[in-house]
């Protein structure tokens, strides 16, 4: 009788266990879909129409010859649009000569600010990644359709399984932050100032029509990414220095821009508060976005468990913040449209010439 007792007790407890399982993986699933919440300092709004202006710095450049986009003052120079098309298809580009170094060196440069001025450790990271490094910065689940998988064996390579898929990432931002997966640092490894620079890669899903001449929005882009990992009583005061080292490449480039502040509309999934540069562009007559600056708060540290010990001996979420530092490509586009001259040639901004033997100027040759 007791051993019978005992073998259905052992068998409800294996049924409510698998029961137990499913209602948390189910619970898990939904929490996966669930935002950040936005600090009360974030503007409140529907969509972008609703950012606000929080300072700019510089003004426009008048000229006193027609302009050009940086689409017909860079193929001369070596921007390959068609040939971009050729090799892979749309949103694809190939630089050579003058706009490929100049492309080079602002990365370079970039990261000798970043590394020399600001204190940040420059990393190499893998380009592709599986999906749990995705999921602890919240591009999955739900951005997946955002995302290039990788198969191996090509295009008919065997179908791997979710917790085994791979991906190009999106963003440096991704492997970065997951450093700190899994891991419980001492309180006073804080804070981790991270930069990589990195291709970037994405679908640009529900972007058709939009930005289709030019570099503004390609599949393929190179960023130079800052990721800081830090004590929760410091991620807003980091969020106002991250922004500012970001701010730092545009003035030491002299390219005007400004600071928007998103509104909760506007806010991506897994910030709580962001602000956004916008550089301007002449042949646009208007700024668009170089750089996204934004804390995420204990978001993504509690998908990662990334976790500190405390002063009182306790495990606590880190805060995570991340931020372009810039996108090159789009920096290419502002700097080869408002250094434009008349004779189709560009002049080098001061800070570059010495990446670049002291070229003062990109000429058309041939």
């Amino acid at each position: 009788m007791l051993l019978l007792e005992s073998t259905q007790l052992k068998s409800q407890e294996e049924s409510s266990k698998a029961r137990l399982d499913a209602i948390q993986a189910e619970l898990q699933t939904l929490l996966l879909a669930v935002p950040n919440l936005p600090q009360q300092s974030v503007p409140v709004g529907a969509d972008e129409h609703a950012n606000v202006v929080v300072r700019s710095w510089g003004q426009p450049r008048v000229f006193d010859f027609d302009i050009k986009d940086h689409v017909d003052v860079g193929t001369p120079l070596g921007l390959d649009f068609e040939l971009g098309v050729k090799l892979t298809g749309s949103r694809f580009t190939v630089m050579k000569g003058p706009v490929a170094r100049l492309h080079r060196v602002l990365a370079q440069f970039m990261l000798d600010v970043q590394t020399q001025e600001h204190g940040y450790t420059e990393c190499y990271t893998p380009y592709i990644v599986n999906g749990e490094t995705l999921r602890g910065t919240g591009q999955l689940p739900k951005f997946e359709g955002d995302l290039f998988a990788a198969k191996k064996g090509g295009q008919e390579g065997e179908v791997q399984p979710d917790d085994t898929a791979l991906y190009l990432i999106p963003t440096a931002e991704v492997p970065l932050t997951n450093f700190v997966r899994d891991v419980v640092l001492a309180e006073n490894d804080l804070p981790l100032l991270l930069t990589a620079h990195t291709p970037c890669f994405r679908s640009e899903a529900g972007s058709a029509g939009r930005d289709t001449r030019g570099l503004i929005r390609q599949h393929q882009f190179d960023k130079v990414e800052m990721v800081q990992i830090v004590h929760p009583e410091h991620s807003a005061t980091a969020l106002e220095h991250m922004t500012g080292h970001a701010e730092a490449i545009l003035q030491k480039l002299g390219l005007p821009y400004r600071v928007m502040s998103l509104c909760t509309g506007d806010l991506g999934f897994g910030a709580a508060k962001t602000y956004d540069l916008e550089v301007w562009l002449p042949a646009q007559n208007t700024y668009r976005e170089i750089s996204s600056v934004s804390n995420c708060e204990a978001f993504q540290a509690r998908r990662l468990q990334a976790r500190f010990k405390n002063a009182q001996g306790k495990n606590e979420l880190v805060h995570t913040l991340n931020g372009s530092g810039l996108a090159v490509g789009r920096t290419l586009v502002a700097v080869l449209e408002n250094y434009q001259n008349a004779d189709g040639s560009v002049t080098v901004p001061e800070v570059l010439r010495p990446y670049l033997g002291g070229l003062p100027k990109l000429q058309i040759t041939g």
